[in-house]
């Protein structure tokens, strides 16, 4: 259903190359050249600069590819539909944080399409930023993300109110005190999520109330993956700022320990977002009485 031109094009900008792009379609570079110049004539715009030694789009062709990525997701989502008609079944295109994958929501996801066999649920991973795109551009039915969309067309549902807090390893001598001043977390070798994950943008929304900058913090390393966060802090190579229900059942074994730090509170949402215009809002609605209920 979608034009032929659409799919090269966005495959274009994935491979990043015109070689990889007609190796990847079957095609020669020349009929990859040629549906971007039928593009670029239907538009009346350049997609791409002509004369950068790297593929980069123009602004207009920014604008060109950011439709084009819906034009594909609403024809994926058409076949999906179809299939999903045929077959009785509804399938929900769900993306989620990697911090909020360590909470329940993921336990209670897959006991609601135990209840609702009718029910399928797609998951996909990805930072905030990204899945706040995929939502937009109908890729994604939902995102389970830290926080919210500063957008008014999505609709919100709290599913937990959780907190940020400061955690070490028990052999940390922080470890024995009741509390930390934010001083004493400066001289820390910080282990963290990089830039554009929820939590670290939550931190660093924290410390700017608190007329403080992360590059006053001696972050050691920076690494988007939870399970290995707390690993590394258990194994004393580093403290870390991470979400409290992602570390619940560290603290309570005794693996890691969290330490308050004075005068400063990081209070933290996981959130259930998606489109007003989405159909399908009542079963979101009862998957979100779940949590409630739990």
């Amino acid at each position: 259903m979608i034009d032929p031109k659409i799919r090269t094009l966005l495959t274009l900008v994935s491979t990043g190359s015109f070689t990889a792009a007609a190796r990847e379609l079957s095609l020669t570079q020349p009929a990859v050249s040629h549906h971007i110049r039928l593009l670029e004539e239907q538009f009346g715009s350049p997609v791409f600069y002509k004369d950068k030694k790297k593929l980069k789009p123009t602004p207009e062709g920014e604008i060109i590819i950011k439709y084009a990525r819906r034009a594909a997701a609403l024809s994926d989502k058409l076949r999906v539909e179809l299939e999903d008609c045929r077959r009785s079944i509804k399938t929900l295109s769900i993306g989620i944080t990697p911090s909020a994958q360590e909470t329940l929501v993921p336990h209670i996801l897959a006991s609601y399409t135990q209840s609702h066999p009718d029910i399928h649920i797609s998951l996909v991973s990805s930072n905030i930023r990204a899945l706040y795109e995929m939502v937009r551009s109908y890729e994604l039915d939902v995102a389970v993300v830290d926080g919210s969309f500063p957008d008014e067309s999505m609709t919100t549902l709290l599913l937990i109110a959780d907190f940020l807090c400061f955690v070490v390893a028990p052999q940390n001598p922080l470890a024995r005190r009741e509390s930390v001043t934010l001083a004493e977390v400066k001289k820390q070798n910080l282990i963290l999520r990089p830039r554009g994950a929820g939590t670290r943008d939550l931190f660093e929304s924290h410390l700017h109330s608190q007329s403080e900058s992360i590059r006053s913090f001696n972050v050691t390393v920076e690494v988007d993956n939870i399970n290995l966060i707390r690993e590394l802090v258990a194994s004393n190579l580093g403290a870390t700022i991470i979400s409290h229900a992602a570390c619940a059942a560290d603290l309570e074994n005794g693996r890691l320990v969290r330490v308050p730090i004075e005068n400063m509170s990081m209070p933290r949402e996981i959130n259930m977002i998606y489109s007003s215009r989405f159909p399908h809002a009542d079963i979101l609605l009862d998957i979100w009485k779940g949590f409630k209920a739990r």
